[in-house]
């Protein structure tokens, strides 16, 4: 427990680095060329350390039951999922974005409770409700007319609401179909090898979306803005190839409910950033929102 808990700490500090430098890059350069190319270079990333690893750039001795399963959980958390996060991190910004995005610990509390037969108490049921009502909380209020000199208020869309809460769902979908895909009989299968797996059936639909409706300009382009290029790599490293990895790593110690928990925090590690990095004026209300959904957050893992 204590070994996936710290894990789990370094996976939420990772992801809290990484949609920083993502924001920024799909503000210069669009949302949609930002994934494919952040997919890119984690899978030149994943062939380096597994060919150095194991000899091998590819792990051609999973199960083809782990190559299904990983791969529908990438097209739907690193395809789907994110391609509608990022949508909601340039309409939202990084930390209601993340905060919508925290509800999938309880959806997948549930959908785990439905299908894989996980079991969580009452108190447990309870905390899901209480961190609903607290994301509510921040994501109905209203944006005051005015804010202190140097700060700004970001506003809660409907548009930007929505897309966070699709991203939400491919989130926690994709992440039960991962610890199915990584179960065998002896245990789990390793997690970076696992991840590249997710993000080459991510990378195939990425590549094929763009063929599709001709935007492989845009992806040029987006090469061509050498900040924006930086930003997305160094997002990349902390993000699916560090970050995404370690998520799945967690699953060999915590349940996908419990473990799922732990990465919700990414919202109130987002608050200091908001704060002191975009200078947003985080309202008490949305203080008290969070503090709320991280205080159902925590009666999760009671």
């Amino acid at each position: 427990m204590l070994t996936g808990s710290i894990l789990a700490l370094v996976t939420v500090l990772c992801w809290t680095i990484s949609v920083q430098f993502f924001e920024a890059a799909s503000k210069r350069v669009g949302s949609v060329p930002v994934n494919i190319i952040r997919i890119a270079a984690a899978l030149i990333l994943f062939s380096i350390l597994l060919y150095f690893r194991d000899g091998s750039i590819l792990p051609v001795g999973f199960p083809w039951h782990a190559w299904i399963f990983l791969s529908l959980s990438g097209v739907l958390g690193l395809f789907i999922g994110d391609i509608f996060l990022f949508k909601a991190l340039v309409e939202l910004g990084p930390r209601l974005a993340m905060l919508i995005y925290s509800l999938a610990a309880p959806s997948a509390a549930v959908i785990g409770w439905l299908v894989l037969g996980e079991q969580y108490r009452l108190v447990q049921w309870f905390g899901i409700a209480t961190t609903i009502f607290g994301v509510g909380m921040v994501i109905l209020e209203r944006t005051p007319t005015s804010s202190a000199p140097g700060r700004r208020f970001r506003k809660t869309s409907l548009k930007g609401a929505m897309l966070g809460m699709l991203a939400m769902l491919g989130q926690a979908i994709g992440y039960l179909l991962a610890k199915v895909g990584m179960e065998t009989e002896s245990g789990y299968l390793d997690a970076f090898s696992s991840t590249q797996i997710r993000a080459l059936a991510a990378f195939f639909c990425f590549a094929l979306f763009f063929t599709v409706t001709g935007r492989w300009r845009d992806v040029k382009k987006a090469l061509q803005d050498a900040r924006a290029l930086v930003y997305t790599s160094t997002g990349a490293v902390f993000g699916p190839f560090v970050g995404v990895s370690l998520s799945l790593l967690i699953l060999h110690y915590l349940s996908a409910g419990i473990a799922a928990t732990f990465l919700s925090l990414v919202p109130v590690v987002m608050i200091p950033f908001a704060i002191f990095l975009h200078k947003e004026n985080v309202t008490r209300r949305a203080l008290l929102g969070t503090c709320i959904a991280i205080f159902g957050i925590s009666l999760l893992m009671i």
